[in-house]
C-alpha cells in the first residue's frame, strides 16, 4: 500500500500520514518516505508520542551517518547522537541549547561537510508561539531570472561560525578555544547542487554567511542579505506551529529554517534533534 501524504503548504513540505516511526518499517515504505522527502524538502510526522530516543536515532540512521554536535554539552546524557534544544534548566544549568536557531540558517553550514538533514521531534512545546519557519531554497533559486542565476551561480561564500557567534547567540558564553578549533572558517558555493536530486538551491543562510569571495566586504554582505531576504519572503516559506509529538525532517541542502520566540518565563520547550553528516557542497 503506497505511503499516504499531503502537502502542508504550496511553498514547501508534506505531511506523512498513518506512519508511526516507533514501529518497524519495511525497506519499501522507508524508500517511499525518503523519495517524498527529496520531492518536498521537509516532512511532517504527527502524533509521534511513542517515539523514544532509540527510535529516533534508528530512523535517522537509515537516512545516513549520524553526527554529534560541535557543542556536546547540549547532547542527550544517554544518547550523544541527540542534540537537545530547550529553555529548561536543571540544577541551574541548561539541559539543551537555549534560544537556538533564531535566524534563518541551514544546520552545520559552518562545517566543511554541512549536515545533509535534521530530524527534530517535539517533546514539550508552549501552547502559543515558538513556531519554526521553513524556506524552499530550490524554489527561490528557480524563481530568479536566468540572467540573475548566471550572475551568482559561480560565487563562493566565506562561512564563519567564529565571527558570527557573538551576534547569533548574544546570551550564550563565548566559544572556547577548543570550540573554535572545531569550526574553522570554510568556503562554500552560493548556489549548491543537491546530489540526491540534481537540483540547484540558494545557499545563503544565517549570520555565518560572512562575505563573498573576491567581493568588497560590504558589497558581499549586502548581496547575501538581499538574497536571504528574497528567499525568506512569503512565496517560499511555511510556518509550523508545533504540537507535542510532532517530528519534522528537513533537507539542509535545499531548505533554510528559523525558530521564533515564545514566553520562556511561562512555558517550557524541549526538542530532540538528530542530524546527518553531509558532503562537501558543490
Amino acid at each position: 500500500m503506497p505511503v499516504r501524504f499531503r502537502k502542508v503548504s504550496d511553498a514547501i513540505g508534506a505531511e506523512i500520514l498513518d506512519v508511526d516511526i516507533s514501529q518497524p518499517m519495511s525497506d519499501a515504505t522507508f524508500r517511499e518516505i525518503q523519495q517524498i522527502w527529496f520531492d518536498h524538502n521537509i516532512l511532517l510526522f504527527r502524533d509521534q508520542t511513542r517515539l523514544a530516543p532509540g527510535h529516533q536515532i534508528e530512523f535517522t540512521r537509515r537516512l545516513g551517518t549520524l553526527e554529534t554536535h560541535t557543542l556536546p554539552q547540549y547532547s542527550h546524557p544517554d544518547h550523544p547522537e541527540i542534540f537537545i534544544v530547550s529553555n529548561v534548566k536543571k540544577a541551574g544549568k541548561n539541559i539543551g541549547a537555549p534560544r537556538s536557531g533564531r535566524n534563518w540558517h541551514s544546520d552545520g553550514q559552518y562545517l566543511k561537510r554541512p549536515n545533509d538533514g535534521s530530524f527534530l521531534v517535539a517533546k514539550e512545546v508552549p501552547p502559543e508561539e515558538g513556531d519554526t519557519m521553513f524556506a524552499n531554497m530550490y524554489a527561490a533559486y528557480e524563481a530568479l531570472s536566468p540572467a540573475r542565476r548566471k550572475e551568482i551561480e559561480q560565487l563562493k561564500v566565506v562561512i564563519s561560525r567564529i565571527k558570527a557567534y557573538p551576534t547569533s547567540y548574544p546570551t550564550r558564553p563565548p566559544l572556547t578555544a577548543e570550540e573554535k578549533a572545531r569550526v574553522p572558517d570554510v568556503i562554500h558555493p552560493l548556489v549548491r547542487t543537491n546530489p540526491a536530486t540534481g537540483r540547484k538551491a540558494l545557499y545563503v543562510g544565517g549570520d555565518v554567511s560572512w562575505e563573498i569571495v573576491g567581493m568588497p566586504h560590504d558589497e558581499g554582505r549586502a548581496l547575501i542579505k538581499e538574497l536571504r531576504d528574497y528567499a525568506t519572503s512569503d512565496p517560499f516559506i511555511y510556518r509550523h506551529h508545533w504540537r507535542e509529538g510532532d517530528g519534522i525532517l528537513w533537507d539542509n541542502r535545499c531548505t533554510m529554517h528559523c525558530a521564533t520566540s515564545f514566553d520562556e518565563e511561562r512555558y517550557r520547550r524541549v526538542m530532540f534533534r538528530t542530524t546527518l553528516t553531509g558532503s562537501v557542497p558543490f
